[in-house]
């Protein structure tokens, strides 16, 4: 059975059109894209999947630089992208939770002052003023930083906090192709946060399927690595052979997480990205939210029209939703 809902999903396209209209302002033929997610988290590989994605078409190539935030190379980076823009991966670790990307996010900002920097979409948390400060203080040294945020919460933050461009983009993840997911073979698949972003699911019937998608077959991981660099190895450049590999990496975490959730008739979830891929798998969703309301804070800027979500009010209510909504056959 083809438990798509719909074919076509114009809300995707008119994400991806916002998207493109956006970044294009700062488009150069010549580009860097810094801070790969070498992790397994599966929403972050997303993310860069869709900002390749977008940049290849807009700059008609791939980057000529990318780095993690632990093997960044000032100089190697300068030698190959001598001009062009320098673009920080998005996601949602812009603030004081995850402080090792946003450490390095303010050290590439200090740094390069003679460069433009863009931040790709981020939604913005941070739990200690003095954080904010420290970070405001990072941006207004810089000449020519623009900030690109997800959520309204986020574009207040900062225009009250930053001295630099902020505006509302959606996140990159819509510039990935929508997928065709195999037959279900779950009733109700509960994708939940196990870190420390998790909402409360106290009361999850014990019948219900749960799960996460931050562990990785690391030898699977190396080997798509691997096949990346070959790919890449008649270009001869360093450079050329991490980015395929990165790109390999991440797309392997991608498909991945794309056939966890076709499992699911429909899904319950607490993660941003796996609604925005079961959006773009067409599989209905019950949302519930993070622990500080990421999830609620994009749905109502961009994506609470469509008919394929559910905002639940809590675990129960994302359940029974979740068992009665749309076709109930399933494995058919």
């Amino acid at each position: 059975m083809n438990t798509r809902l719909n074919s076509f999903n114009p809300l995707i396209v008119e994400l991806e059109n916002q998207l493109s209209e956006t970044i294009s302002l700062y488009s150069s033929p010549d580009f860097a894209l810094l801070d790969f997610p070498n992790h397994a988290n599966v929403g972050d590989s997303a993310i860069w999947l869709g900002e390749l994605r977008l940049l290849g078409k807009l700059a008609g190539a791939a980057p000529g630089y990318v780095c993690a935030f632990d093997n960044f190379d000032e100089e190697a980076m300068r030698a190959a992208v001598p001009e062009g823009t320098v673009f920080l991966h998005g996601g949602g670790n812009f603030g004081d939770i995850w402080n090792h990307h946003q450490t390095f996010r303010e050290d590439v900002i200090a740094r390069l002052g003679d460069r433009r920097i863009v931040q790709l979409p981020q939604s913005i948390h941070y739990g200690d003023p003095e954080r904010i400060a420290r970070t405001a203080r990072v941006i207004a040294a810089h000449p020519d930083f623009t900030l690109l945020v997800r959520d309204l919460p986020s574009l207040d933050l900062a225009r009250r906090h930053f001295d630099c461009a902020v505006k509302l983009c959606p996140d990159s993840a819509f510039a990935m192709e929508e997928r065709e997911g195999a037959p279900a073979s779950i009733d109700v698949l509960a994708m939940l946060r196990t870190d420390k972003e998790r909402s409360d699911t106290i009361g999850l019937p014990a019948d219900i399927t749960v799960e996460d998608w931050l562990i990785d077959d690391t030898a699977a991981v190396r080997r798509a690595k691997a096949a990346g660099i070959m790919r890449a190895w008649t270009s001869l450049s360093p450079a050329s052979a991490r980015a395929s590999a990165y790109e390999a990496a991440a797309r392997h975490r991608v498909e991945r997480g794309f056939r966890q959730l076709a499992r699911g008739r429909a899904i319950v979830t607490d993660r941003l990205h796996v609604h925005i891929l079961s959006l773009l798998l067409g599989r209905p969703h019950a949302v519930l939210d993070n622990h500080y309301g990421k999830i609620a804070r994009f749905l109502e800027a961009f994506t609470q029209g469509s008919p394929l979500v559910h905002r639940a009010e809590g675990i129960t209510d994302a359940v029974d939703w979740a068992r009665t909504t749309g076709d109930r056959r399933v494995g058919a």
